[in-house]
């Protein structure tokens, strides 16, 4: 990647492998502990990035994919307006993405298009690469770069996107509220190149942050479609035009999608004639891959990896996901006018002891070992351990324990006063609290009525929001819209490749869904995608403080960091899941040794 501050960049980079070193050293250490974490670590170290199977590669064939989902998926196949995973997993095999990255998940010029960086003068220069084209066979042009920019930052954009980060770019408020017909930031220098200027530039620009956006959009399509209809539009629902190594072909909605090899693909013509991607109930998914039904399987329960891991047809591997698990408290709104949270001061749940106590109170250490197999561990921060960097492994975080709960809770004034078991409010009134959660398997529901059960045993009656586990699609329309029966929840998000959390948690930020806001956590924020933290140390030290921050404050507590298991047909040769060179990059590179997958 060039860069004119180079000598920056390299100071940078230097800092980052020292804080890298010293946290794989720490690591090592801990795990000369009391055998268990040690037991752990080596059978996930066991898991392979990667299959390369032996055997003649047959000539094209169909790859069957499996996709975990206890739902239909929503088919918004537009990554400026998709909201959730299962899409997420599905746009892959035709993704629009511009960058590639490296073992940091900073930019590089692998991709389709390269990044420049001039931080003196907040500036960034994107370059696209000549002669690559769109699934239809129009060529990829600069205008398609700059259009997602003006979808995103249109005032009937229908999103989640616009947030703090986008209105970092110079001009983005100012064509939002309709004072101007453009970006300003943004400017055509070529037929390959955009130059794109913001109000700061920070170390997050490398990582495709500061509000750059990874993924061209194509203009030649979508232009003459309204921007309040591009959701419910077939050129995101049914024919979407990508750059990815596929193109969609067939689908059944919410049920499967079939792509064929896009022969425009810029990397080489794709080895694989299709690929078909359906989703799969979590209670089958054992059993399909044991019968040879698909070839992989994503998203495939943790709770169900002793169903497998002996199986003769399959290969395993697994790695550290770039997402964590959680329970948030709901303490406000989001204000769709003003785009920003709003903390209501008499929320339920505004009382931090509360929302300690009520961390403390669950055994996430028992159910990661009881229902997960160890392949998921207590999170004790908001930074995956995977961003080793800014991770801080010397936070405590809240460890299992009832007792601090129960001190907690007689601080706070929620206190049994009529003996019955369970505590009532500060006012003496009847107290109860009521839960979000997603359905799923059966082994879901066990865990979240375990976990009510720790919470009874310290005296806090927790109910279900609408008596029972919510469909995963609903379970976020609720969450999103703060329906006033969540007083907490439990989810899960991807971090993305970029480990800075304003997009998460800022003021303006949409994904914020705890709705909280203060000053502090403003200044946090704002300091580690700050200039001084251009400075490797200074960033990480802003980082660790933000960490410490959130840890105290417990609206949004991590719960499980989470590792992330693949079942392999062994018929499939060339498959990674490297961050590096992973699937989603090689994709045109897979092939199969039989016609159909092994049983």
């Amino acid at each position: 990647m060039k860069k004119k501050s180079l000598a920056l960049l390299t100071l940078l980079l230097a800092a980052l492998f020292a804080l890298a070193a010293c946290s794989g050293d720490k690591e090592k250490e801990t795990d000369k502990g009391d055998g268990k974490d040690s037991e752990k670590e080596q059978s996930t170290a066991e898991l392979a990035l990667e299959v390369n199977n032996e055997g003649e590669a047959i000539k094209g064939g169909t790859l069957q994919v499996g996709l975990v989902n206890d739902t239909p998926f929503q088919g918004i196949f537009s990554w400026e307006l998709y909201e959730d995973g299962y899409d997420a997993d599905i746009m892959e095999y035709m993704t629009n993405s511009l960058f590639e990255t490296d073992g940091d998940f900073m930019a590089t010029d692998e991709g389709i298009a390269s990044l420049e960086v001039d931080a003196d003068n907040n500036k960034a220069t994107i370059k696209i690469r000549e002669g690559v084209k769109w699934s239809d066979g129009e060529p990829l042009k600069i205008e398609d770069v700059i259009y997602p920019y003006e979808i995103i930052g249109h005032k009937d954009y229908t999103g989640v996107r616009y947030d703090d980060d986008f209105r970092n770019i110079v001009g983005a408020e100012e064509y939002h509220d309709g004072k101007a017909e453009t970006i300003s930031g943004l400017k055509k220098i070529d037929e390959q190149t955009l130059e794109v200027s913001f109000k700061k530039v920070s170390p997050a620009v490398f990582s495709v942050g500061d509000g750059l956006w990874g993924y061209a959009a194509p203009k030649h399509q979508l232009e003459e479609i309204p921007v309040k209809d591009l959701l419910a539009s077939d050129a995101v629902r049914k024919n979407p035009v990508t750059l990815g190594a596929f193109k969609l072909d067939k689908i059944t909605p919410g049920e499967s999608v079939q792509f064929v090899k896009n022969e425009h693909y810029w990397k080489g013509e794709p080895k694989l004639d299709k690929v078909i991607v359906t989703i799969v109930p979590s209670s089958s998914a054992a059993t399909a891959m044991k019968s040879g039904k698909y070839d992989i399987i994503k998203k495939y329960p943790t709770t169900q990896y002793d169903g497998i891991k002996d199986l003769k047809n399959i290969d395993i591997v697994g790695r550290p996901e770039l997402s964590y698990s959680y329970l948030a408290f709901k303490l406000g709104k989001y204000d769709n006018e003003a785009k920003e949270n709003v903390m209501d001061p008499n929320a339920k749940m505004n009382d931090k002891k509360l929302r300690q106590a009520l961390t403390y109170a669950i055994d996430i250490e028992s159910v990661s070992s009881k229902f997960y197999q160890d392949l998921r561990e207590r999170g004790n921060s908001l930074i995956p351990p995977v961003f080793a960097s800014f991770y801080d492994e010397s936070l405590e975080g809240y460890k299992y324990d009832p007792e601090k709960a129960n001190q907690l809770l007689d601080e706070a004034g929620y206190k049994d006063t009529d003996g019955d078991g369970i505590r009532e409010d500060k006012d003496g009134k009847k107290f109860s609290i009521k839960l979000a959660s997603m359905a799923g398997s059966d082994t879901d529901e066990a865990i979240v009525e375990f976990y009510r059960q720790n919470w009874k045993d310290v005296g806090i009656d927790v109910e279900l929001t609408t008596g029972r586990l919510i469909e995963f699609n609903s379970f976020y329309d609720k969450v999103q819209a703060d329906d006033p029966e969540i007083d907490m929840f439990m989810a899960a998000w991807g971090t993305g490749t970029n480990p800075s959390p304003n997009g998460l948690f800022g003021k303006g930020a949409q994904f914020n869904f705890a709705r909280f806001v203060s000053d502090d956590l403003t200044a946090l924020l704002n300091d580690i995608d700050s200039d001084k933290a251009m400075d490797a140390d200074y960033r990480a030290e802003a980082f660790k403080k933000w960490q410490e921050y959130m840890n105290d404050e417990a609206f949004l507590v991590p719960t499980y960091f989470r590792t992330e298991i693949f079942p392999i047909n062994k018929r499939v040769k060339n498959y990674t899941i490297d961050y590096v060179s992973g699937s989603d990059t090689n994709l045109h590179e897979i092939e199969l040794t039989a016609e159909s997958p092994m049983k």
